[in-house]
């Protein structure tokens, strides 16, 4: 949803860096999830690869799933919130 994409909408240039910023902000915390969900999986396959112990390959086992659920729970949590974004825009200029 850039900016450039609501010319039409009598917004003052405070208020279009506004939103643009937090279309920016939203995509960064996008961005941590997947970092942080690769990150986990990444260290799951680690534990399950270097080390034969069976707590170690159980760790491992159990950050897979959850470096992917937090990957899927960011994409989630970032459309939900662009959702909230457009929303915004719609409610307070109806003319978009």
């Amino acid at each position: 949803m850039p900016t450039a994409s609501y010319p039409h909408l009598p917004l003052s240039l405070s208020d279009r860096l506004a939103l643009e910023r937090t279309r920016l902000a939203n995509e960064r915390t996008f961005l941590a999830y997947l970092r942080t969900g690769l990150a986990l999986i990444i260290a799951g396959f680690s534990l399950i690869n270097f080390f034969r112990e069976n707590l170690y390959v159980w760790v491992g086992v159990a950050l897979v799933p959850l470096g992917i659920g937090m990957a899927v729970g960011g994409w989630f949590r970032f459309r939900a919130k662009r959702g909230h974004i457009q929303a915004a825009v719609q409610v307070e200029h109806p003319t978009a």
